[in-house]
């Protein structure tokens, strides 16, 4: 059994490791080691979103701290994912099996080879064409070119993202979110190690009231690729805001059952 499991917290698309803020803050206290990282163009990294047009250079960051981990650290890493976040676990898992105790995903995009198939894109990549006219978008490579980055716009957030979130934690959403490089993002795909990915166990979180990464699609994952364990929160897309106490204990119960 895991003592002291290390985490390492991985957002979502225009966030950062300011998300997990609540989250960290409750690890640190239970004695658990915490890394958040800021994926390329993220948080605090200064790259421009229009300028990231690979997966591989988007998730260099989350790969190159993998790369750093001593390889007898597996008895307590877990990788956790949310979002779009869930792309960069896989890909871990892909090429670091041996160092990855637990994946975990939560209200993540969970496909074993990423994003290849129409099937995929249908499964794990948000349409909030419901929502109407949602998104700010950049044109890196030119108009005529398909769009580098996505930001959702300002008064599209708090309804979309964090609908069941304390108030203070969409404002602060607010100031901080920035463009994510979509176009990157939708190269995602993953060939090598692919026996590899399987030797990790994963959990699935469930966002039940999710209005970015449906429950329907997040069924669809789950079904297509069965985690070991799957638990259900009653939040909207951000549990490290509206549910922060609930999702620790999961996440504490899904470290426990390592053995």
């Amino acid at each position: 059994m895991i003592v002291k499991a290390h985490f390492v917290l991985i957002h979502g698309i225009g966030g950062g490791s300011w998300c997990w803020y609540k989250l960290r803050c409750l690890m640190e206290n239970s004695g658990h080691k915490v890394s958040s990282l800021d994926l390329k163009s993220s948080g605090i990294d200064r790259s421009d979103a229009n300028t990231i047009l690979s997966f591989d250079d988007y998730n260099k960051p989350l790969m190159d701290f993998m790369s750093s981990l001593p390889h007898d650290e597996k008895a307590g890493v877990i990788l956790v994912g949310h979002s779009a976040g869930g792309l960069s676990v896989t890909a871990a898992t892909h090429k670091f099996a041996r160092k990855i105790s637990l994946a975990v995903y939560i209200g993540a995009t969970m496909l074993k080879n990423g994003l290849e198939t129409e099937q995929d894109f249908k499964d794990g990549e948000p349409d909030l064409s419901e929502f109407g006219d949602v998104y700010e978008i950049g044109f890196g490579m030119g108009p005529d070119q398909p769009p580098t980055s996505l930001l959702i716009k300002k008064e599209f957030q708090r309804k979309i993202i964090y609908h069941m979130s304390p108030q203070e934690d969409s404002t602060l959403a607010a100031m901080l979110l920035r463009p994510g490089p979509i176009l990157a993002l939708r190269t995602a795909q993953f060939t090598e190690g692919n026996d590899d990915a399987d030797k990790v166990p994963r959990v699935y979180i469930k966002t039940e009231y999710d209005r970015v990464v449906k429950p329907e699609q997040q069924e669809a994952m789950i079904n297509r690729w069965p985690p070991s364990s799957v638990y259900t929160l009653e939040s909207d897309h951000s549990p490290f805001f509206s549910t922060p106490f609930v999702l620790f204990g999961l996440l504490v119960r899904a470290a426990a059952s390592i053995v």
